[in-house]
């Protein structure tokens, strides 16, 4: 299988999602439009999407030029009935590419968290794989409302919508999933300067959350990334395509 990475943010990695698809054998094709990389006109070159997160919000039309072109590819993967995941940001970006209203700086959320499943969730293929409510990392200042072709998958207290589907396996998730203890701690060291200056306590609390909530997040998170690995269809695109 030949899966489209879109990254938005430098240090914005697959983390457990990377290996969930290397258990699969996938092929990777990375891009970064940020550094001015294109992105595929279609999605006829790969069996699956996926949109990482960043530190802009889903309306930066003006910093980040690409995401016109970059929602247009989001329909037609899900138009086509492709695999499709969106990261924090990703997830933002989903929404707004099917007509939802993105919310700005109203859902500041950072550490580890509990989320809730909806009740639609034990029937879905990828959510389901998840307790009906377990703590994940957030890193997020910002919401949307839920597209009106979606169906709702899970949400806290901060964030209704903090996960949804549209279609087949078009996958919206607002949490990062993706980031295990280790690469939280990368994070720590990479946006030290931030985070001391936006998070002030974090670098006195991290231990005691991560040794609290990062056993039972970590496990979520790589079910759930195997989960949705497992609904991209096999060998629809050949790895030299």
């Amino acid at each position: 299988m030949k899966v489209l990475v879109v990254q938005n943010f430098e240090d914005e990695g697959l983390g457990q999602i990377g290996r969930a698809l290397a258990e699969a054998g996938a092929v990777i094709d990375l891009r970064r439009p940020y550094r001015n990389e294109e992105l595929p006109s279609d999605s006829s070159g790969h069996d699956a999407m996926i949109v990482l997160g960043g530190a802009q919000n889903a309306l930066d039309d003006a910093g980040s030029p690409y995401f016109p072109a970059l929602l247009a590819l989001i329909r037609d993967f899900s138009d086509r009935g492709r695999s499709l995941l969106g990261v924090c940001l990703g997830s933002q970006l989903l929404a707004r590419a099917f007509g939802a209203t993105n919310v700005l700086g109203v859902a500041p959320e950072f550490g580890w968290c509990a989320v809730a499943l909806a009740a639609e969730a034990r029937a879905d293929p990828v959510l389901g794989s998840a307790p009906d409510e377990f703590p994940i990392f957030q890193w997020h200042d910002d919401t949307f409302t839920l597209p009106a072709a979606a169906v709702r998958l899970a949400g806290n207290g901060t964030a209704e919508n903090q996960a949804f589907r549209v279609g087949r396996a078009a996958y919206g998730i607002q949490f990062h999933f993706e980031a295990d203890r280790s690469q939280v701690r990368r994070w720590n060291a990479i946006f030290a300067e931030h985070l001391a200056e936006h998070q002030p306590d974090w670098a006195d609390r991290h231990d005691a959350e991560a040794a609290r909530h990062g056993p039972a997040a970590d496990t979520v998170g790589l079910a759930l990334a195997r989960a949705w690995v497992a609904t991209i269809p096999a060998g629809a695109v050949r790895a030299a395509a």
